[in-house]
């Protein structure tokens, strides 16, 4: 009897161990498993073209010197950048103090203008000398007269003079203008060698020009031959 109690116990005791080996019971301690998804949270990248921001000339903060001179001319209005910078007088020379770059530099007389455009640097004076400039348009410094053509017309020669008075106040000018000229006198059949000559008037103001027709008449003949008019003495006043 002892022996059977002694072998149920030793079973007994056999399973519990078993049971504990085979399934031992977990503690809960409260833990719940997620499952995350990955998510981006971030806004999407944007290719942009970027626009270059304009480059505007900046100035160097430098000067240079201009220097003008109008040779002998009289008296002309000078401009800079289209700005009036005084009056230009003959035998003297202005001076200024400019922006380094580019600037046009301007003289007029009435209408007639001569303009050039210089580059203006630190340290390096730039001079501006019209004088041939002033002479190739405005002919002379002082007032005078030309004769811009001539032609036969009826029994003479007609001659267009242009007066020029490159001064700064009105003047009243005169030419005196003469052609040498020959024909065959009707009476003596003889050919005979003659001048025709006139004074013209003009009232000019002041740095202008103006043209006048002109008339010198020939004596009565035929079959002239006349030489070009020449300008003799020309007074302004």
């Amino acid at each position: 009897m002892k022996s059977i109690v002694f072998l149920t116990l030793i079973i007994t005791i056999g399973c519990i161990l078993a049971t504990g080996c085979v399934g031992q019971i977990k503690k809960d301690n409260g833990s719940v498993s997620v499952s995350i998804s990955p998510t981006n949270t971030f806004s999407p990248i944007v290719s942009i073209t970027a626009v270059p921001t304009p480059v505007l000339p900046a100035k160097s903060g430098y000067n240079g010197t201009l220097i003008v001179s109008i040779g002998s001319w009289d008296e002309l209005p000078l401009s800079i950048d289209n700005k009036s910078a005084g009056i230009a007088t003959k035998d003297k020379k202005l001076m200024f103090t400019l922006d380094e770059g580019n600037h046009t530099v301007q003289v007029c007389s009435g209408v007639i203008c001569v303009t050039e455009v210089v580059e203006i640097k630190f340290a390096k004076p730039r001079v501006v000398d019209f004088t041939e400039q002033l002479k190739r348009d405005l002919v002379s410094p002082i007032p005078t007269a030309r004769i811009l053509q001539y032609s036969r017309s009826g029994g003479g020669v007609l001659v267009i003079v242009e007066f020029i008075n490159p001064s700064a106040k009105d003047l009243s000018m005169n030419a005196e203008v003469s052609v040498g000229y020959s024909f065959v006198d009707a009476r003596t059949n003889q050919r005979v060698a003659e001048t025709t000559r006139d004074i013209i008037y003009a009232n000019v103001p002041a740095h202008q020009r103006i043209s006048q027709n002109f008339g010198l008449t020939f004596a009565d003949g035929y079959s002239y031959m006349y030489d070009a008019p020449i300008l003799g003495q020309i007074t302004a006043k």
